[in-house]
């Protein structure tokens, strides 16, 4: 089956190479997306352009694909749900809840010369980053991209209900199963509550499995690959 891999801000689709690696010997061919406004340059991007590559893939894809986005890119995921419903095998969501329709895309952090930088890792102390060690922040830091104001300040439009029958893994990292669920019947992930098939996955590691976990993180994938 072919995976999708979608990283969330900042990031490009090399943060997957050593997820990708382990996902080949499993049987599934990955491929890592780098998004518009996010590795190619293009300050200018927009939700859209994003949107428009992880559907052009999705497309592209010889069978029904499994979309996965991490944090931010979640949604990015859901949204291909939403357009391509009859084409998505699964979506596996990293780290991260749908946003909802209406709502803006990721407007987390201060806006720059129309870029959002990487914030640095006050935001992110605690479980987030607790198993980033020094070099690891420095790297991540150091390879961080200003992503878009068009893209963090696009709004969702969700309107196809199909979507909800899309097959769904809730992948958790810095939180786990229970408090997933939690947030869920609490009303903070109003998309995932409507959906008809959400399962969940634990994985130890903070937010960013990909860099610290990604052996790990793959064997998940790939067991949510097969069971679909």
């Amino acid at each position: 089956m072919d995976i999708l891999l979608i990283g969330g801000l900042w990031l490009n689709g090399s943060v997957w190479d050593r997820v990708a690696s382990a996902l080949e010997p499993l049987g599934h061919r990955p491929v890592p997306l780098t998004l518009p406004g996010q590795g190619d340059g293009n300050v200018s991007a927009t939700l859209d352009d994003q949107l428009a590559t992880v559907l052009a893939a999705v497309d592209a894809a010889p069978g029904r694909p499994m979309v996965v986005g991490h944090s931010a890119a979640c949604t990015l995921a859901w949204l291909a749900a939403d357009r391509r419903p009859e084409r998505l095998a699964k979506v596996a969501l990293i780290g991260g809840f749908p946003t909802a329709d209406g709502q803006p895309y990721a407007d987390f952090f201060d806006v720059s010369d129309g870029v959002m930088p990487f914030p640095g890792w006050g935001p992110f102390e605690g479980p987030d980053a607790a198993d980033l060690d020094d070099e690891a922040r420095r790297e991540f830091a150091n390879a961080a991209i200003a992503v878009p104001a068009g893209v963090t300040k696009g709004v969702v439009r969700l309107s196809d209900e199909r979507r909800f029958d899309v097959r769904v893994v809730v992948v958790c990292p810095e939180f786990t199963p229970e408090q997933a669920r939690e947030c869920i019947n609490d009303g903070d992930a109003p998309e995932l509550a409507r959906a008809k098939h959400v399962d969940f996955a634990d994985i130890d590691s903070g937010h960013w499995p990909m860099v610290t976990q990604p052996a790990e993180l793959a064997r998940i994938l790939a067991a949510a690959a097969d069971a679909a």
